[in-house]
């Protein structure tokens, strides 16, 4: 054996029963199997190393090796070992990796060590991966049946909620009580000044110019600001055609400024829209007033861009309430039924939409048709009578296209006759449709609707238009004249988008 692999001389006596030449016998830790790594040469005393030999003897009987000597005293001879120093610093032990990845309890580490030189005792004993369990054939095809049927489920509600979404588009789920409007009146009621009021209104007037049949600014109309949102109240008749096309509409401010704006709903047979204004949440929003608190005689302003002239303001008064209107569309749902405000305040082409004000500068009415020799129209110039749809079913219809882009009015499920009876006594139903709210009333066929609530009504027109001052869901009771009895009958009213 080489000098290299001799062990050192002991620098004292040496333990009774053993030589300087002997091999020291060592005690392997429990659960360590010597590896390539293991075979270090080891140190005898705190501070030094030895070459260890090359083949170590075994033990002369088994059991834990013993520790050697204290600091700075020999070492025993059959412990080659240092001995730790009193204090100790901890060694940090890396966390055992179990099967997965999971960081698991530490294995055996073996005393702490302080020399220098490589550790010489084994390192940790990690755990080996566990094996993967096999997965039964028949699994494999039941996943992809679930993937599948969670797929088309998915897709399915997926489609469901996009429909949803598309059929309500409104910009607030609260509606009016979710933007913000104009609470106060501007002026004192016995004011008596038009000028303050137009003063008051002008900024909260708009002209609107839209799309009409493909072509670009052919529909022109008024509205006002309803909100600090940026959202105008106009009539349907002057956006229908762009909305239905898709073209533009450009909404023009009291200082000329141009705004692109959309509809975020519309009702035909109201014959009402918002649109939603880029740019308009500067605006000054007009404030609501009630068209219930009227009189006969009361002075009223309209402001408007008759022919296209914006920023006009006409005045006159109020000529008759509850007067029943109605302006023809193509059918019977695009018509527009209006227990109207009447006026003598000049109003031409081009005010539609536009407020009609008190004179405390509220808006008691939207400004909508005209009569004209020919009947209601909206394109034969003013002769002194024109029609505003009172601000009570304009709150009523806004509110219900904020919230869901779109507008409910009632219905009985009833065809009357609204024509051809000048000096008829009421509205003559002519036919009756199964499941209805008039079916399930006991209404029948030739039946005379004489009043609705409190209201008269004298013809077709006049009935429907006193059903659509109410909502959906209400109970209206008619007083019905059948074979020359009168009775009065409670209807629950229906619900029809429109």
């Amino acid at each position: 054996m080489s000098d290299e692999h001799q062990p050192d001389e002991p620098t004292s006596e040496s333990t009774p029963g053993s030589s300087p030449d002997a091999e020291e016998p060592t005690q392997p830790l429990a659960g360590w199997r010597p590896t390539d790594a293991d075979a270090q040469p080891q140190g005898h005393a705190y501070g030094q190393a030895a070459d260890a030999p090359s083949q170590p003897s075994q033990p002369s009987e088994p059991g834990p090796p013993p520790y050697g000597s204290t600091y700075g005293e020999q070492p025993r001879a059959h412990d080659p070992r240092p001995e730790p120093p009193t204090q100790p610093q901890p060694v940090q032990q890396a966390p055992e990796t179990l099967a997965f990845g999971r960081p698991g309890p530490p294995g055996p580490a073996g005393p702490p060590y302080f020399g220098p030189g490589p550790r010489p005792y084994p390192p940790v004993d990690y755990a080996r991966p566990v094996p993967p369990r096999k997965v039964a054939l028949w699994v494999w095809p039941a996943v992809a049946a679930l993937a599948l049927v969670v797929g088309l489920l998915g897709g399915l509600a997926g489609g469901a909620l996009q429909d949803e979404l598309a059929s309500q588009r409104g910009t607030n789920d609260n509606g009016l009580d979710g933007v913000r409007t104009q609470s106060a009146a501007p002026l004192d009621a016995d004011n008596g000044s038009v000028p303050a009021v137009a003063q008051a209104l002008l900024p909260s007037t708009v002209q609107i110019v839209a799309e009409f049949d493909g072509q670009a600014a052919g529909a022109t109309g008024s509205g006002f600001v309803l909100d600090r949102e940026g959202h105008v109240v106009t009539n349907n008749h002057v956006v229908a055609s762009a909305a239905e096309d898709d073209g533009p509409i450009v909404v023009i401010d009291h200082e000329g400024v141009r705004h692109e704006a959309s509809v975020v709903g519309r009702s035909a047979v109201y014959d009402l829209a918002v649109l939603d204004v880029d740019g308009a949440e500067g605006l000054e929003p007009a404030a609501l007033g009630a068209s219930q608190a009227l009189h006969v005689g009361d002075p009223v302003i309209a402001f408007g861009a008759p022919l296209g002239l914006s920023q006009t303001v006409t005045s006159g008064i109020v000529s008759a309430l509850d007067r029943p209107v109605t302006t023809s569309g193509e059918s019977d749902d695009e018509s527009s039924y209006i227990n109207a405000v009447q006026t003598d305040a000049a109003i031409n082409p081009g005010n539609s939409g536009g407020p009609l004000v008190n004179l405390a500068g509220e808006v008691v009415g939207v400004n909508s048709a005209i009569a004209t020799n020919g009947g209601s129209s909206g394109e034969a110039g003013n002769i002194g009578v024109g029609f505003a749809i009172p601000i009570e079913q304009v709150i009523t219809t806004v509110d219900q296209i904020l919230r869901t882009g779109k507008a409910e009015y009632p219905v009985i499920g009833a065809q009357v006759r609204t024509g051809g009876e000048p000096d008829s006594q009421g509205a003559t139903i002519t036919e009756v449709m199964p499941d209805t709210p008039a079916e399930r009333a006991g209404l029948q066929k030739d039946d005379v609707i004489t009043a609705v609530d409190d209201q008269p009504v004298n013809d077709g027109i006049a009935l429907i238009v006193a059903i659509r001052t109410h909502r959906p869901g209400e109970t209206v009771e008619m007083s019905v004249v059948r074979g020359g009895d009168e009775q009065v009958v409670e209807v629950e009213l229906d619900g029809k988008v429109g």
